[in-house]
């Protein structure tokens, strides 16, 4: 398992040899810095901390400050853990680039997905309306709410609310290009979340 942590800058198209148009989404992938090393005597597993995107001190507490020097760098914006790796390919203070990655393999990328806001149960889970009659009395509420236990909402029913702005993994996902001198991976398809939100590129889970 490997992986690398990441800006999504957009999405573009580009021309395979065959003439076929590939739609893709540009990825600033790295550099980042080794933070730390976890084993399974210290923590109780083992996994590689990376640290994307410098920020200021000023705009970092001292915890955050005196973690990343232990590193020699400077506070990270995005920190994340990548498990199950060999420790033994990996240092404090190491920087890790896109070239990580090759033209051809596969990953799975997390990131957080538009915010949408409060929404009704129409555009959150695609429900159907009901009539637009003006008799009709019902038109886009959230349906029964469970007759037969009149003093409770069953678990699970689908009802208005904060819709998006959740975590999510799109897998298998192709590495079209590795651009190594400008940091920069080109994958087949749509990631979630806006421009310049971070992301998390990791090597696939399915064969």
């Amino acid at each position: 398992m490997k992986g690398i942590l990441g800006k999504k800058l957009g999405m573009t198209q580009v021309f395979t040899a065959e003439g076929n148009v590939v739609p893709v989404t540009v990825i600033e992938a790295g550099p980042c810095v080794v933070l730390q090393k976890k084993d399974q005597e210290n923590d109780g597993y083992e996994a590689v901390q990376l640290g994307f995107s410098d920020k200021k001190e000023n705009n970092a507490n001292k915890p955050q400050v005196g973690h990343a020097k232990k590193a020699n760098t400077a506070p990270k914006r995005y920190v994340r853990e990548i498990r199950g790796i060999s420790l033994g390919e990996y240092e404090v203070g190491q920087e890790i680039k896109a070239d990580l990655f090759a033209e051809g393999e596969f990953v799975d990328v997390t990131g957080v997905s538009k915010g949408k806001g409060f929404q009704g149960v129409i555009k959150r889970w695609g429900q159907s309306r009901g009539p637009m009659a003006h008799g009709s009395r019902y038109h886009r509420g959230p349906g029964s709410m469970g007759s037969i236990q009149a003093n409770r909402v069953p678990k699970g029913k689908r009802l208005p609310g904060h819709m998006g702005h959740e975590t999510i993994t799109i897998q298998k996902l192709e590495v079209v290009r590795v651009d190594a001198e400008r940091n920069v991976l080109l994958v087949k398809g749509s990631i979630p979340g806006p421009k310049n939100s971070f992301v998390k590129i990791k090597q696939t889970v399915k064969k």
